[in-house]
């Protein structure tokens, strides 16, 4: 038995996993679930670079109980961008990076799902 730690839309999982043929098979999987982390990493590093391309997604489904911004809106990192509840929670997702609003692709009251575009920013 392997015991390994997952990580799924930011959760982390301890799972114990059993190896039934070759080793090789399990020492390739454990190296494509390190390579998939670096992808979210890269993936905000080519938005930052093109203007207009700074793209904010939903954290988790749920519905937008407020949106903070409008466009054109000038906006610092870390500032309040759209408020969405999920489990009776609200949660407020928050600009990665200094920019102005380019547009603002959700209304209060909508559904959305995780990944969902909320907002983007040049």
């Amino acid at each position: 038995m392997k015991n390994l730690r997952i990580t799924v839309n930011g959760t982390a999982y301890d799972v114990q996993v059993e190896e039934l043929g070759s080793t090789s098979a399990p020492a390739s999987a454990p190296a494509a679930a390190p390579a998939a982390a670096p992808a979210p990493a890269a993936k905000p590093a080519a938005p930052a670079g093109a203007a207009g391309s700074v793209v904010v997604k939903a954290p988790m489904p749920g519905t937008v109980v407020n949106v903070v911004v409008s466009a054109g809106q000038a906006v610092k990192a870390g500032d309040d961008l759209v408020f969405i509840e999920a489990m009776k929670m609200e949660t407020p997702v928050k600009a990665p990076q200094d920019g102005t609003v380019a547009t603002v692709e959700v209304a209060k009251g909508e559904s959305v799902d995780s990944g969902k575009v909320l907002v983007t920013l040049n």
